[in-house]
């Protein structure tokens, strides 16, 4: 009796010790994940508010009048964190330099999210012919009422590309210049060349892939399977141009953040702009 009662009061503190180790770990990692929650740009208007140091790090909006709204010393610090800055595609000089003239006390700049000059890029996939292809959607904020909406600004689609590829490059088909004394007899010519039927446009003719997917989800030849990434661009900040992409990693530094960076010349950007919707 008396050795079963000494092992117990040998053996109960160290079950005690173990108890409050494993409660302590448990309120360590729950500390650490409350951390990275909030640390994480979980939602764009998040990243919007973040950008403009209208909240703080635990996500509690800042209200205009608040000494703490768009405080300069407290936005350098959210804007060093909405950046991809594990596998950043930009150097650090550019990206110290970005925050140093958007976050300048004596002319500051912040992001709206009504205005325009900003966009999403939607990565899909479509059921076509028996096939699964990619797509690329655009979309942009549009007035609505009282309200704004997305709607579809363009698209660009594989299959089309490749249907109509309008090479400027070769000699192209045309028209005969008198062809009007004929009454355009020959369009025969062009019709019945239906593979380069494109050819006989006008210099400026660009294909509307956005027309010609909806006329095909019209008719159900195309399906909407899925969506696979999104990522914004932003053209709002004088003389700069950003992407932001959703990073889902463990650590501090995931959400939506700043995945590309780069100095434009606002004469440059309709110039971006064309190339991200991959227009010719």
């Amino acid at each position: 009796m008396i050795n079963s009662l000494l092992k117990i009061l040998i053996i109960f503190p160290a079950l005690l010790a173990a108890v409050f180790v494993s409660r302590a770990q448990v309120v360590d990692d729950y500390l650490a994940d409350e951390k990275y929650l909030y640390a994480a740009t979980k939602q764009v208007n998040q990243f919007f508010r973040r950008f403009n140091g209208e909240e703080d790090d635990r996500g509690n909006r800042f209200l205009p009048g608040d000494k703490r709204f768009r405080d300069a010393d407290i936005r350098k610090g959210y804007l060093s964190m909405i950046f991809d800055n594990e596998t950043p595609s930009f150097p650090n000089d550019l990206k110290r330099a970005f925050i140093r003239e958007v976050n300048n006390p004596s002319n500051p700049e912040y992001l709206d999210f009504h205005a325009p000059e900003w966009f999403a890029e939607v990565h899909a996939t479509f059921r076509f012919n028996g096939r699964d292809e990619n797509a690329i959607l655009f979309l942009k904020l549009e007035k609505a009422g009282l309200g704004t909406k997305w709607v579809f600004d363009d698209a660009y689609f594989e299959p089309f590309a490749r249907m109509f590829n309008v090479d400027t490059a070769r000699n192209l088909a045309f028209l005969h210049p008198m062809s009007h004394e004929i009454d355009f007899m020959n369009l025969n010519k062009a019709f019945n060349n239906k593979e380069k039927v494109e050819d006989y446009a006008g210099q400026k003719y660009r294909p509307d892939y956005l027309s010609l997917v909806l006329y095909e989800i019209k008719r159900g030849n195309l399906q909407f399977k899925s969506v696979r990434e999104v990522k914004f661009h932003f053209f709002q900040i004088k003389d700069w141009y950003f992407e932001i992409s959703e990073f889902n990693r463990s650590g501090y530094n995931k959400g939506w953040l700043i995945s590309n960076l780069a100095r434009v010349e606002e004469s440059q950007k309709e110039a971006l702009k064309n190339y991200i919707y991959l227009r010719n």
